[in-house]
């Protein structure tokens, strides 16, 4: 029974964190003249990640590896099948035109980061510390491009403005309280996702399922709510374009920062040969992503019915299979 109380805590923790995140990032982008892009890439994608971050550093430090490595794929197998799929049938995104040349290369490459560093059965302190380098490297980089791109485009300012708009900002003058919307919502959606997946993982544990596939599944989807409640808020208040920065920014950040973390802290153990099945399926619809936003540069409805249903196929090979 307790269980059940946390989940459904953790939940309305979930929503009313992310829309106070929403908001007080985007009136910060306003504020500060930061496109809002950038703040889905930057500031929702990182506060949105902390939730993967928190659980897996703490199943590093318990030793359940394959509650780390199944959060980390299964999040981000989430992200981009189950999140963006929704989003698009919400409100198609308007792909940003920087995101096909900055941003989904290395999102493709953080997608062929994680067979890497399985081949030797373990991701090392070392190898852990280079993720978390690359995680810093990475957020510097982008934000410098992004501004140096917004400069560069006049309509820059106006799209700000209508983002702040759609994301329900408030017109305040005052920046510490914005800053205090968002850190009050990053708090919401860290203790709300941290109670969604104790609770869900206690019910899960009571029908004996593996933690293979619990991490890929309960808790995957429990840390990637934070992601799904910001993602459909932005999108049903009309600007999807931060949709499709946080999935981005989010998947990017739970290899480099959230794997990084974990295993520097404590080697990570994993066999590569365990995995292939979803690893294929994170390179798959990484892939079909790409491609979606290289190409029309809009993700349609019809489009995020099929990055769904393949969503749900995969959970059904997962039951069989598990």
């Amino acid at each position: 029974m307790l269980d059940v109380v946390w989940l459904v805590l953790g939940l309305i923790l979930l929503y009313y964190g992310a829309e106070w995140l929403v908001a007080g990032a985007a009136g910060l982008a306003r504020s500060l003249g930061v496109s809002s892009l950038v703040v889905g890439l930057t500031v929702v994608a990182y506060g949105t990640s902390a939730p993967e971050a928190v659980v897996g550093i703490e199943a590093a430090l318990t030793d359940r590896p394959e509650i780390v490595l199944g959060n980390v794929i299964g999040s981000n197998i989430a992200n981009i099948a189950l999140i963006l799929g929704l989003t698009a049938l919400i409100s198609p995104p308007q792909v940003d035109a920087a995101l096909p040349r900055r941003e989904v290369p290395m999102l493709v490459a953080a997608a062929l980061t994680l067979p890497l560093v399985l081949i030797d059965g373990y991701v090392a302190r070392w190898e852990g510390a280079l993720l978390l380098v690359a995680s810093v490297v990475y957020t510097v980089w982008m934000v410098r491009a992004s501004r140096r791109d917004v400069a560069e485009a006049r309509e820059a300012a106006a799209v700000t403005e209508e983002a702040a708009d759609q994301a329900g900002a408030p017109h305040a003058t005052r920046r510490w309280k914005l800053i205090a919307m968002a850190a009050a919502g990053l708090g919401g959606l860290v203790v709300g996702g941290s109670l969604f997946v104790d609770g869900a993982s206690g019910i899960a544990r009571t029908f004996g399922m593996s933690e293979r596939l619990v991490g890929l599944t309960i808790v995957a989807v429990g840390t990637s709510l934070p992601e799904l409640a910001t993602s459909l808020i932005a999108a049903v208040r009309g600007h999807s374009d931060i949709a499709v920065g946080n999935v981005i920014g989010s998947n990017i950040f739970n290899v480099l920062l959230c794997l990084g973390a974990a295993a520097t802290l404590m080697p990570i153990a994993g066999s590569l040969g365990t995995r292939v099945m979803d690893l294929a399926v994170l390179g798959a619809v990484t892939v079909v992503a790409a491609v979606l936003m290289r190409t029309a540069r809009k993700i349609n409805r019809v489009e995020g019915g099929l990055l769904v249903g393949g969503y749900v196929a995969y959970l059904t090979a997962l039951a069989i299979t598990a």
